[in-house]
């Protein structure tokens, strides 16, 4: 176990994980694959060098903000390096975002850059408009430039390759990582410098021990800090490397980087593993390779646990972690898994399920999930109020209801603002997603409170495995289904079939979206005729 006191007092993100490896002899190992290329720690330290001083032209200064809107590839990585590396602070944005959302962002951070790239740049033009952003625009493989834009490729070209490595103290600002955004607008969560360091140690090594011989495959995009971590952090920490792809993850393609990169390890998320598992196709694909898969974002149904394990022969290592707390915090082992839980504490990890009131559950009640670790976050950018209700010392309220069992597993229960008290009784929707899951004729599900006649009434949004039974009487069967199996009270006043759940740029459901497209609170509180076509 590493701990903050381990943590030199002047310490750099950039020059450890990636410069280091110039200067201990493993400058020409493939740091990245990507497409045709495999790009060595040199080439991505040198690409790294040239954006810093680019970056420098255009008046970036220690602790500035840079935002990257970038797809997944080489030059997101060297430009996320650049950033830490000479002292500012990155932050990373979905690349799919309407220009009202990037108009948020950069109202928002106000950073003196933005990256860009063909996928955002007309967006965040847009919206720079709309802001009047006064920062500047670099653009990454566009074409049509206006005026004061900066082309990237010309000008990392012209630029010195020499390194600019900022003397930060380990408690300077590095990063923000935002939070998903499923109940409100994303806020930013700052981490210093030695917050990834101590994730590396703690988890990288301890739980999934990376090696310098692994290769890295990501399901979610880089954006999200679960990813980027495991895929251009932790492997760095050892000199392996990460593959890096600007598409959108589908099962067709991860199948077919696997069979073109052999990767070693599978950083996956419960959506895209389901959809694999149910891949028409899925017999052909050989997974051999892939030592083990990680999963975070989401809870990981037993079912689907056994379903993945049964169809690829692959482990996978289900964990817990948070934009809060930098990254995952509670995992199973390798070898020590125990489906449908997400494990136990990393080292250099406490966490304690406690009442309202603050107090330690014992085991098998359900209560909200405290966890301490040194990776707290300093705070939530400009929200003084939700830092203190959040963070208390190294002492973090995740907001998430857990149970604890005999032998230290922790189990998600589901959010805490997620409870909804029906007929005086609280009823926690996953567990009602979980019986529902178990049904055959069940693919996705998730359950949201919806108010009729001034009463809170449960509603499933259900995805069968073949949407021709969408209907009245499968609505029934799934009711009485949970009725059997459940308290009669927590069963789903009405069943609504969709194609597809909504779901955030990192995967999770998006249970916002769902209450926003809930019926009017008049409607029946018995089942109504479910929606047969999904809504999104």
């Amino acid at each position: 176990m590493v701990t903050y006191e381990d943590v030199p007092q002047r310490f750099n993100v950039a020059r450890y994980f990636l410069h280091r490896h110039l200067e201990e002899g493993r400058a020409d190992r493939p740091a990245l694959y990507s497409g045709d290329r495999a790009v060595t720690y040199r080439e991505l330290a040198e690409l790294s060098n040239r954006t810093a001083h680019v970056l420098r032209e255009l008046g970036v200064e220690p602790e500035d903000r840079v935002l990257l809107a970038l797809s997944d590839g080489v030059e997101f990585v060297a430009a996320w390096y650049a950033v830490v590396g000479m002292g500012a602070v990155s932050a990373e944005v979905y690349t799919y975002l309407h220009a009202h959302d990037y108009a948020y962002y950069l109202d928002y951070a106000r950073p003196r850059v933005v990256l860009t790239d063909a996928t955002t740049h007309g967006r965040v033009r847009e919206a720079a408009r709309e802001v009047g952003f006064r920062g500047k625009l670099v653009a990454v493989g566009v074409s049509e430039l206006e005026p004061g834009e900066v082309d990237f490729h010309h000008a990392v070209c012209g630029a010195p390759v020499e390194p600019i490595l900022a003397d930060t103290p380990k408690d300077q600002f590095a990063l923000w990582k935002f939070t998903t955004g499923t109940t409100g607008r994303p806020k930013a969560v700052v981490h210093c410098h030695y917050a990834p360091y101590l994730s590396f140690w703690n988890y990288a090594q301890e739980v999934i021990r990376y090696t310098p011989e692994d290769v890295v495959l990501p399901v979610p995009k880089l954006f999200f800090g679960y990813a980027r971590d495991c895929t251009a952090l932790f492997p760095f920490g050892v000199g392996a490397a990460g593959v890096v792809f600007p598409e959108r993850s589908t099962p067709e393609r991860i199948f077919e980087l696997v069979a073109r990169y052999r990767p070693t390890v599978l950083v996956q998320v419960p959506t895209m593993m389901r959809a694999m598992v149910e891949h028409p196709e899925a017999h052909r694909y050989d997974l051999s390779c892939v030592r083990l898969a990680t999963s975070a974002g989401e809870a990981l149904p037993a079912e689907l646990y056994a379903r993945w394990k049964q169809k690829f022969g692959v482990e996978v290592v289900d964990g817990i972690g948070s934009s809060e707390l930098y990254h995952i915090y509670i995992s199973n082992r390798p070898g020590e898994v125990r489906p449908g839980s997400v494990g136990r504490p990393c080292p250099g990890y406490r966490a304690e399920v406690r009442d309202p009131e603050g107090h330690p559950l014992p085991a098998g009640e359900v209560g909200e999930l405290w966890v301490w670790g040194e990776t707290a976050a300093v705070m939530y950018w400009l929200d003084r109020g939700k830092s203190v209700r959040t963070f208390h010392g190294n002492w973090v309220r995740t907001g998430d209801l857990f149970r604890q069992d005999a032998d230290g597993f922790l189990w998600y229960q589901g959010r805490a603002d997620d409870l909804m008290k029906v007929g005086g009784v609280w009823v926690a929707p996953l567990e009602v997603e979980e019986c529902l899951l178990r049904h055959p004729l069940v693919r996705e599900c998730a359950v949201v409170p919806e108010l009729r006649g001034g009463l809170t009434v449960p509603v499933a949004y259900v995805a069968p495995r073949d949407p021709a039974q969408a209907g009245p009487e499968l609505a029934r069967q799934l009711q009485q289904y949970v009725r059997e199996h459940l308290s009669p009270h927590k069963y789903p006043r009405q069943v609504r079939f969709v194609e597809a759940l909504p779901r955030t740029p990192s995967g999770k459901v998006d249970r916002r979206k769902l209450r926003e497209t809930a019926e009017p609170s008049g409607a029946a509180a018995e089942p109504a005729g479910p929606v047969s076509a999904s809504p999104f």
